[in-house]
């Protein structure tokens, strides 16, 4: 059931494809809400991670910041309102963990998440049932939109 009025809706940048849907979605259902789009930066040891490509965390903490920039970028070409309303964050964790954390510590009515997983460990983790989208909703006392 879609929340029809939240008034601060999230959205996890997890800097995979298709999250641009997830944030467009967002923007044009809930027109009058707040949308914060969270980047979500993974531990190193996480299989989520990019491994270490980027070695320092501050270098990987303004990548993803990057990343949500250009997300809200190609976003706004069709949604014009969404550099008003989009407000962008950053967290560092797992996030199974971080996103639903993030949604009750900072009075989130609504979480929008893509539920594609990219790659190899997102066929195993499809394939198995566990994805990040389905740990979110799980673990997320507000409704959750996932896209398919």
């Amino acid at each position: 059931m879609v929340d029809s009025d939240p008034d601060r809706v999230l959205v996890p940048s997890l800097g995979r494809p298709r999250e641009d849907e997830a944030l467009a979605y967002a923007l044009e259902t809930f027109p009058d809400a707040e949308i914060v789009l969270l980047a979500v930066v993974t531990p190193l040891d996480d299989p989520l991670s990019e491994g270490g490509v980027l070695e320092r965390d501050d270098e990987r903490t303004a990548a993803a910041r990057q990343a949500s920039r250009d997300l809200l970028e190609s976003v706004a070409d069709d949604v014009p309102s969404a550099t008003e309303r989009v407000r962008l964050e950053t967290v560092e964790g797992r996030p199974g963990t971080v996103v639903p954390r993030y949604a009750s510590e900072e009075d989130i009515d609504h979480v929008v998440i893509h539920g594609h997983d990219a790659g190899s460990i997102g066929f195993v983790r499809r394939f198995l049932g566990r994805n990040v989208a389905t740990t979110v909703t799980e673990r997320t006392d507000e409704p959750v939109t996932v896209l398919e």
